[in-house]
């Protein structure tokens, strides 16, 4: 169906509810989305090793608001399938300013869903979010504090494995989203705290319409993993949640309709500031949301990461390994093409090929990637890769002949746009000298 067939015969996109309960030691939650006339979904989260206690600290009115807040963060993975001109949210309320701050990261966090859709999102009208008042919540005029301990999400890449080593002295504990191999083995060897795990189950049904041709395409994962740290945060009482998002990730891939597209715009500074802001006035006043690698590209990340070479042969950011369940790096997507660039002037070659399987310079298939990658061709590919700036830097580096003036002052660099605490960012200063 057109974007504008589907648009017509479902005008309207309800979430109705939220439901929770504690069963089996394990935290389970369920949200209610409708689409008149005939679509319901009702996706899930399990919260593992939660007890009555979790809940009672927290208290029923944060938790109630914490619950109802990652519903919303889960919406939009299911109003994509049919671009709702309305998203009306029954039974809870949500004032002008959050409705703002909703419809601002619809738009800069669905870009690419729209790019890639050819979806006018600039249309008048073309998207408008409503809430009926019920009650209101205390928002995050809570009283109860947090304790002084660090959540930090591992995905399985680098950047977690270096946030995770560097700050492993301190008072951590690693989470999970639907752990895979690299993130258990990563935790493993970081050493610490078992992590706290969550499982995410999307409803059959939107996999059932994206196969009937309804509308699919990127989400912003990353806030989606910000609402649920912050959920994790408050039940297990963590003040700090410390994501391991590089300067890097600002950067957008291609203008759309007078609009910067980011593939990583969930992960940008952009939106860690804005949710912050939301996160004080209306979650937990107390919680503390900051990505730890911030100040640094990812060309530096890649010069301490391979300082640590205990990781090597388990960390893995291949999203096409992920979706294959694979266990190596497919060596043919724009990810692994980056992450073997950036980190290549650090490690040895025999090292890097026994990671990838083989020299991914070497493959003459992989040109046009690079081109991208390089800024010679096209766009930045939509994926979770650093700069043309940084790319370069690497292959200048690599190539003797080259003028690395540029890359050795990414190397010194600091990026003073950051949230990081004092005593936090002075551990990674000195993990650069």
């Amino acid at each position: 169906m057109t974007i504008s067939q589907l648009r017509t015969r479902y005008p309207k996109f309800f979430y109705k509810g939220y439901s929770y309960k504690l069963q089996g030691g394990d935290l389970h939650v369920s949200f209610d989305f409708r689409v008149p006339p005939d679509i319901r979904f009702t996706p899930k989260a399990l919260i593992k090793n939660v007890g009555e206690k979790n809940l009672k600290r927290v208290g029923k009115s944060a938790l109630n608001n914490l619950v109802f807040h990652l519903g919303m963060m889960e919406l939009p993975s299911y109003w994509k399938a049919t671009c709702s001109p309305q998203i009306i949210v029954q039974d809870e309320t949500l004032d002008a300013r959050q409705l703002a701050w909703w419809k601002n990261l619809f738009v800069r966090g669905l870009g690419e869903f729209f790019y890639q859709n050819k979806i006018d999102f600039t249309k008048k009208n073309f998207l408008a979010i409503t809430a009926e008042k019920v009650f209101a919540f205390a928002s995050a005029k809570h009283s109860f504090r947090l304790k002084n301990r660090i959540l930090v999400p591992v995905g399985g890449g680098k950047d977690s494995a270096v946030t995770l080593e560097l700050l492993k002295r301190m008072d951590v504990r690693p989470f999970v989203l639907n752990p895979k191999k690299p993130q258990l083995a990563i935790i493993k060897r970081a050493g610490g705290k078992s992590p706290i795990t969550v499982l995410r189950t999307i409803d059959p049904k939107l996999l059932e319409l994206n196969r009937k041709g309804f509308l699919n395409g990127h989400t912003p994962f990353s806030a989606y993993l910000a609402f649920l740290g912050a959920l994790v945060a408050a039940l297990f009482d963590y003040r700090f949640v410390a994501v391991s998002n590089e300067k890097s990730s600002n950067e957008g891939n291609v203008r759309y309709l007078g609009n910067t597209i980011n593939h990583q715009y969930s992960k940008s500074f952009d939106f860690e500031k804005r949710f912050r802001r939301y996160s004080k006035q209306f979650l937990l006043q107390d919680l503390e949301y900051f990505s730890f690698l911030r100040p640094l590209s990812d060309l530096q990340i890649a010069k301490i990461f391979s300082c640590f070479p205990k990781y090597f042969s388990v960390f893995m950011s291949c999203n096409n390994a992920r979706k294959t369940r694979a266990q190596t790096w497919c060596g043919r997507c724009p990810k692994c093409l980056f992450t073997y660039i950036i980190i290549s002037p650090f490690v040895a070659q025999k090292t890097l090929e026994r990671i990838f399987n083989k020299n991914l310079l070497k493959d003459k298939s992989l040109a046009p990637l690079m081109g991208q990658l390089t800024g010679e061709r096209g766009f930045k590919p939509f994926e979770c890769v650093g700069t043309s700036e940084e790319v370069n830097a690497a292959l200048s580096i690599l190539d003797r002949t080259k003028d690395t003036r540029e890359a050795n002052k990414i190397l010194r660099s600091w990026n003073k746009r950051n949230l990081v605490p004092p005593a936090l960012a002075r551990i990674l200063k000195n993990s650069l000298t």
